[in-house]
C-alpha cells in the first residue's frame, strides 16, 4: 500500500513537470521552452509584485476608512425629531416621488431645528424618531460603518491584485499569440521539407 502511494506521487510528480515543461522530450522544440519560461518569468513576476501591492492598497484603504469613520462619529450624533404635521409631498429629484413629513429636532447650540424628513409607516402628529444630525445640525446619515472599511480594503486589494495580473496576463497572451505564429511557420517548413523529400 506505501509502495503504490509513492509510485502515485511520483506519478503524479512526471506529471506536473511534463505539463510544465520541465522534462527533457526531444520531441519539444526550442520554441515551447522559450514559452514556457517566459511564462513562468511572467507568474514569478506577478507573486512578487502582487501580494506586496495587495497588502499596501489594502492597508492604505483600511486607514482611509478608519480615518472617515472617526470623523464622521465626531461630528455626527443622533437627536430624536418629533413630527409636527403629515401629508407633505416632495421629490428626491428623479422620477420617484416620496411622502414627507415636518418634524423638529435638537439642533446644535441647544437651538430647535425643523424641517422636512421622510415620512415612514404610519407616521403621526407627536410621533417620535431617532435621525442623524451632522455638525450644523441638518439630517444626515448615520456615520460610516466598520464593515464598510473592511469591505473596500477587500475591494482595495483585489483591485490591486487584478491591476498588477492582467497586463502581465495581456504579455503572455501575445507571446503566446507570437509563438504559436512561430510554431505554425515551422510546421509549414516542416511539411514543405517532406513533400519536397517525397517528390525526389
Amino acid at each position: 500500500m506505501r509502495g503504490s502511494g509513492v509510485g502515485r506521487a511520483g506519478g503524479s510528480l512526471v506529471r506536473l513537470r511534463r505539463r510544465c515543461g520541465l522534462e527533457h522530450n526531444e520531441l519539444r522544440r526550442h520554441i515551447d521552452r522559450v514559452q514556457r519560461l517566459i511564462g513562468f518569468g511572467l507568474l514569478l513576476l506577478m507573486l512578487v509584485v502582487a501580494p506586496p501591492l495587495a497588502f499596501w492598497a489594502g492597508t492604505w484603504s483600511y486607514h482611509a476608512g478608519s480615518s472617515a469613520e472617526r470623523a464622521e462619529r465626531a461630528q455626527r450624533h443622533e437627536v430624536v425629531a418629533t413630527v409636527t404635521s403629515t401629508g407633505g409631498i416632495g421629490s428626491s429629484g428623479d422620477r420617484y416621488i416620496h411622502e414627507t413629513v415636518q418634524a423638529r429636532w435638537p439642533g446644535t447650540g441647544g437651538t430647535t431645528r425643523t424641517g422636512t424628513l421622510p415620512a415612514w409607516k404610519n407616521a403621526k402628529v407627536g410621533a417620535h424618531r431617532t435621525i442623524w444630525i451632522d455638525a450644523k445640525g441638518d439630517p444626515t446619515v448615520r456615520p460610516r460603518p466598520h464593515s464598510r472599511t473592511v469591505t473596500d480594503a477587500a475591494y482595495a486589494s483585489t483591485a490591486a491584485v487584478l491591476g498588477v495580473s492582467m497586463p502581465i496576463l495581456l504579455a503572455y497572451v501575445l507571446v503566446r499569440r507570437r509563438c504559436d505564429r512561430r510554431r505554425d511557420e515551422m510546421w509549414e517548413a516542416d511539411w514543405a521539407r517532406m513533400d519536397a523529400a517525397g517528390q525526389r
